[in-house]
């Protein structure tokens, strides 16, 4: 399938190099140098995928992200950033991000990162069965909703399909490579924050004050999610 990108990236270099890139790879690619130009694009024609950079002047790509969330907009964000501290990569999925690439980036981390996005928002074959539950966790796959204690829980993309994943295969150990692979679709490494941050922003959402925590950490292996 020939999918179309949004590109918004102000620093004109980055863009027009990444801009190739993904031509190149048979993206259909429309780029801007800001975010109310990413937000008319957006608005237009709905892109497959968005690949944002955060510091963009005016409108930034944070802005764009609550502006089409709120919206109700769930094609999937890339962002781009050069700022990697765990609190700017809260704040990229506070605003609805669904992932992100540090800059400098090598261009085939991009691809990767888009590769595993898309692949989740592609139609798959229906699964038949019981809605999956975990004590008091709820979900209904089929809308990617989720409930906990009978209150849904607000999740972005990757949030969802981290905790289906984990209640999925609950009471099981699932390590550090197996998720990135099922999730990211790409193992970025043993000194890579990207899992531990995604975790710890579900666990906020999840493990709720005076509800009994679900997900755990297995040190030096990975994380489960089983009722208590």
């Amino acid at each position: 399938m020939n999918y179309a990108v949004l590109l918004a990236e102000d620093d004109r270099a980055i863009r027009h190099a990444l801009e190739r890139a993904l031509a190149l790879e048979g993206y259909r690619v429309t780029a801007v140098a800001d975010g109310v130009e990413a937000l008319a694009a957006a608005h237009r024609s709905r892109p497959d995928v968005i690949v944002l950079d955060v510091m963009m002047p005016g409108v930034d790509g944070l802005d764009v992200c609550r502006v089409l969330r709120a919206e109700g907009d769930r094609t999937p964000i890339l962002m781009l950033t050069a700022r990697v501290e765990t609190a700017h990569r809260i704040a990229g999925l506070d605003a609805g991000a669904d992932d992100y690439v540090a800059k400098p980036f090598d261009v085939d981390e991009v691809f990767a990162r888009l590769r595993a996005l898309l692949r989740r928002v592609a139609p798959g074959p229906t699964v038949s069965g019981a809605v999956p539950e975990v004590g008091d966790l709820r979900l209904e796959p089929s809308a990617r909703r989720a409930w906990r204690a009978g209150r849904e829980l607000e999740l972005t993309r990757t949030e969802y399909d981290l905790l289906e994943l984990l209640v999925r295969n609950a009471g099981i150990v699932l390590d550090h490579s197996v998720i990135y692979d099922r999730i990211w679709g790409y193992d970025f490494g043993p000194g890579s924050k990207n899992l531990a941050v995604y975790i710890g922003y579900l666990r906020r959402k999840v493990d709720l004050p005076g509800l009994s925590p679900l997900i755990h950490t297995v040190r030096g292996v990975g994380y489960t999610l089983r009722a208590s």
